[in-house]
């Protein structure tokens, strides 16, 4: 089997990929993957899409991708249960409200719309919350959630119709190299020859790196979610909430609420087995946040992995020391709301194009240079 690029991973970032590079016309496009679509982390993440982010790289991406997600069904023909509710940052400190107030300005220069608010106001929002100890939040009507699931399956639908080959449950064993070219791709179902590698292949991807000998410095690290029983009069338009401080989050899941933080006794692994270690600490920030939510009934959950770098910023770019091995990895939680817009960069990495932003910051050389790009607005 020929390839002009293989791209390797077939998650949100794999799959707008492949299918940006299939829309611009490039012949014998082929994605592969070892399980099913969207079986790592896509299917996993809690599906929120912002552009509020610290850093303008961040911003920008962010930006793009709303815009993306806003036309997707349209391009697309896929349904992706977009819900352009909000994102509402929750917080309590002096130095989270002077952080956010610079990240506003700068997302305003940029065009995004958020804005600084009371606690009077983001209660108003989020009526679920009480506002003791909270001395403002940051709010973007832009922002949302939607269906991660449907949007792999909306970006490989459209790859295919435009001529690009999906190999699911494949494997890829290792990669050729003749000195520093990449010659081909070893699978579980064959070799394909080809002369560009793009590695998307999320937590993953230090292990698919390392078979060309490229380091791509990304540890796995379990994340959970939680699903509740339906709730009562649940708010309309009820917006992502986010509690800076504890980083506890929730939205609307149906007629109930996803539900979820960060542990910060999680360790780096592949391990995603479920457990209730977190639930404690999720419990006292519920009660510190939005003590209503204590009575309501866990009915689901799973568990996820994060693609981390040092920084908690992604790594996009080609590498130096082979030709031509192009990577999209490490988004530290935020590669499912980037996708639309990484799937744009990495297709003009790729043809020679300068793309609309200038990610030559997020290469993965950063760290052996110690230019690292901390990202504020984690969660």
């Amino acid at each position: 089997m020929k390839a002009d690029v293989v791209v390797v991973g077939g998650g949100v970032m794999g799959t707008s990929i492949a299918c940006a590079l299939a829309r611009a016309g490039v012949r014998d496009v082929v994605l592969v993957e070892r399980d099913e679509l969207a079986a790592g982390s896509t299917s996993k993440a809690a599906g929120g899409v912002r552009a509020q982010f610290s850093d303008e790289l961040n911003i920008r991406l962010g930006a793009r991708s709303l815009e993306a997600f806003d036309r997707f069904e349209t391009d697309t023909g896929q349904d992706i249960g977009l819900h352009k509710v909000g994102y509402l940052f929750l917080l309590s400190t002096p130095e989270e409200v002077a952080s956010f107030e610079a990240g506003v300005r700068l997302q305003n220069s940029l065009g995004v719309p958020s804005r600084m608010i009371d606690p009077a106001e983001a209660r108003r929002l989020s009526p679920l919350i009480v506002t003791d100890g909270l001395l403002a939040a940051a709010y973007s009507p832009d922002d949302g959630h939607c269906t991660p699931e449907s949007v792999v399956q909306g970006y490989a639908a459209t790859a295919r119709r435009h001529g690009a080959t999906v190999l699911r449950h494949t494997e890829v064993t290792g990669i050729d190299l003749r000195g520093n070219t990449v010659t081909g791709v070893r699978t579980s179902r064959g070799r394909i020859a080809t002369g560009t590698v793009i590695c998307a292949a999320g937590a993953w991807s230090r292990a698919v790196g390392a078979m060309a000998g490229v380091d791509l410095p990304v540890e796995p690290l379990r994340r959970q979610i939680a699903v509740t029983e339906p709730l009562p009069a649940l708010p309309p338009g009820l917006p992502m909430t986010i509690d800076f401080t504890t980083s506890f989050y929730f939205h609307a899941e149906g007629p109930g609420l996803l539900v979820g933080m960060s542990d910060p006794d999680e360790r780096p692994g592949f391990d995603t087995g479920t457990h209730d270690r977190w639930i404690p600490r999720l419990c006292a920030a519920m009660e510190r946040r939005a003590p209503g939510l204590l009575d309501l009934r866990r009915t689901g959950g799973w568990a996820g992995l994060y693609e981390q770098t040092p920084d908690h910023n992604a790594l996009i770019g080609e590498a130096t020391s082979v030709s031509r091995f192009l990577y999209a990895t490490g988004f530290s939680g935020h590669g499912f709301l980037q996708g639309p817009a990484v799937g744009e960069v990495l297709r003009d990495l790729y043809l020679g194009r300068v793309p609309f932003v200038d990610v030559s910051p997020l290469s993965a050389d950063r760290f052996a240079a110690d230019a690292l790009r901390p990202e504020a607005n984690r969660v």
